[in-house]
């Protein structure tokens, strides 16, 4: 947010990116932030992971956004965001989401759903 603001002061951007800040508070941003660092470093720990271990770290991770979300709120594109870089992240750590849903019977998108509020 401190660098969209200096964009904006400096001609950069124009002055309709000044409400980002507004948008997201630095309150949503650090708690969205840590919510997603402690994903990570459990998807980073994971060693041939069963469904079980990998649905739990995406509950637990969807949990802890859900917590974030009551507070300050996250609109739906957000939410679809938040939801893409779940998924990136387990593919970047070597997960065949698209396997995972179907042993499950779901679509990939829904992985992240069973505990998703809003």
């Amino acid at each position: 947010m401190a660098e969209v603001a200096r964009d904006v002061e400096a001609g950069i951007m124009g002055p309709e990116c000044a409400g980002a800040a507004e948008m997201y508070p630095e309150s949503l941003l650090g708690a969205t932030d840590s919510a997603l660092e402690a994903f990570e470093a459990e998807v980073r720990v994971l060693v041939e992971p069963s469904d079980e271990e990998l649905f739990g770290t995406v509950e637990r991770a969807v949990l802890a956004l859900n917590a974030v979300h009551s507070d300050a709120g996250f609109g739906t594109v957000e939410r679809e965001q938040l939801r893409e870089y779940i998924d990136l992240t387990l593919v970047e750590h070597g997960v065949d989401v698209t396997a995972l849903a179907a042993r499950r019977g779901i679509d990939r998108a829904a992985i992240t759903d069973a505990r998703r509020d809003g």
